[in-house]
């Protein structure tokens, strides 16, 4: 087992796993740029170094200076978290030269899942269902119009490196498709200096489906069954639970075998998520698998009952798996409480906190880096909390998740606690009848 673990990340993902670390007797070292020196994950950690301003550029993604504090501290292993570093190829690579245990999957595994034209093509060889489009970059308008002309309209353009909606354009008819294109290369290029695009067809009424999965070293791989995440705006998503209230039990086999599937064709290691779309038929295609622990993995420990950073960390110092796929026994549901002002169009609101008091009760969970007196920068991602609440039944669990919510107090910013509060009342998600379009019929009052 590793002896010391740097944790190039920030916020409560950070403070999350020095949790698990110091349960298992593991010492951590926490990173942080100069305005982040008051954040709970670098008082909690036991080293802690500062590694730049707080541009990203210039210290959560700078490798460099995430490998300089490595050496200064002799962390043994460095757990990348979710977002910045943790699916960067390069990052993996330098850890692996350096002797240094990057906690995930290899180079070679994220780098065969980053490209989602070259994730879908291996998705192809392993046999699990894809959307059909186009067999890889579309090169010019004219590739892009016949490819679409033969799968049907409507047709949606993505960026080959893409991720949080960006470079992506839904296009219904072909008088539209060189502009829209235009628009999601521009979009492309501005986020990831990149503008190659692949297209396919636009799955009307779509369910976001993901089905947890972990590996290990020796070739195994075990699903934790699904998690329902189609509340989402602009492809950000704003609420996740297990299990989905689609997902039957048939449905679940076959999508966990697709998942496991999808794993073991690239001798996947640690934990990962294969991300499906599913139509209101129960068809479900691959649409990406990100190689990292997610934001909402706290919805499937509190269902399966376990420690899933533990387990990654355990992977990683080679143990093997044990047990066989697990299923959800109680239902959970994650609310992200984001510093956004819903009735501004979600405009961000970073600020001081000046009153704060998490909801507590059987079956409440808040993962949160924030506090009365914390300054939330406007340098990166508005997430500020999660709140998890579980429970025998849906129905349970959603007067359980109204009930927290009236008692989290948050001032002074805004935060998107009012939305959660009137979703718990909405006909349709207390039917269980939504999809990645929900959020666009959805009024705020």
């Amino acid at each position: 087992m590793f002896e010391k673990i740097l944790i190039a990340n920030r916020g409560e993902i950070a403070l999350r796993i020095i949790r698990t670390c110091k349960e298992m007797g593991i010492k951590t070292v926490a990173v942080y740029s100069t305005v982040d020196k008051d954040s709970l994950h670098v008082r909690f950690a036991d080293e802690a170094v500062c590694i730049g301003p707080p541009a990203s550029s210039e210290s959560y993604l700078s490798i460099p200076r995430i490998m300089a504090a490595v050496e200064i501290t002799n962390a043994d292993a460095v757990h990348p978290g979710y977002g910045f570093l943790s699916e960067n190829a390069n990052f993996a690579e330098v850890c692996s030269e350096y002797g240094v245990k990057f906690i995930g999957p290899s180079a070679d595994m994220i780098r065969q899942m980053g490209d989602k034209i070259t994730a879908k093509e291996t998705m192809i060889k392993a046999k699990v269902p894809v959307v059909p489009g186009s067999d890889g970059q579309v090169k010019s308008v004219k590739e892009g119009l016949k490819i679409a002309d033969k799968i049907g309209y409507p047709i949606i353009l993505k960026a080959t490196a893409g991720g949080g909606g960006k470079g992506m354009r839904i296009v219904n008819n072909p008088d539209d498709f060189e502009s829209q294109m235009n628009k999601a290369q521009a979009e492309a290029n501005a986020s990831f200096g990149n503008d190659a695009m692949y297209l396919e067809k636009f799955v009307v009424e779509p369910r976001h489906v993901e089905i947890q999965i972990i590996g290990d070293q020796y070739g195994r791989v075990v699903h934790l069954s699904e998690r329902d995440c189609s509340i989402q705006r602009r492809h950000q998503k704003l609420v996740e639970e297990a299990p989905s209230p689609f997902v039957d039990a048939k449905l679940r086999d076959k999508m966990g075998k697709a998942a496991i599937k999808a794993g073991k064709s690239i001798n996947y290691e640690g934990v990962g998520t294969v991300e499906f779309l599913v139509d209101k038929f129960k068809n479900f295609y691959f649409m990406e698998m990100n190689t990292r622990i997610q934001v909402e993995h706290p919805v499937t420990e509190e269902v399966i009952n376990r420690d899933l950073i533990k387990e990654q960390i355990k992977v990683a110092a080679g143990e093997k798996l044990t047990g066989q796929n697990y299923y959800p026994t109680m239902h959970a549901i994650e609310c992200r409480i984001n510093a956004e002002d819903v009735y501004k169009d979600f405009r961000p609101s970073p600020g001081t906190i000046t009153s704060f008091h998490s909801p507590k009760g059987q079956g409440v969970r808040v993962d949160t880096h924030v506090y009365a007196g914390y300054a939330v920068p406007p340098f990166y991602d508005s997430m500020i909390a999660k709140l998890i609440c579980k429970a025998e039944t849906r129905e349970e669990c959603i007067k359980k998740m109204a009930r927290a919510l009236d008692e989290f107090i948050i001032e002074g910013i805004k935060t998107t606690v009012p939305f959660h509060q009137q979703l718990m009342k909405d006909e349709r998600f207390l039917k269980g009848n939504v999809t990645t379009k929900f959020i666009e019929d959805f009024e705020l009052k």
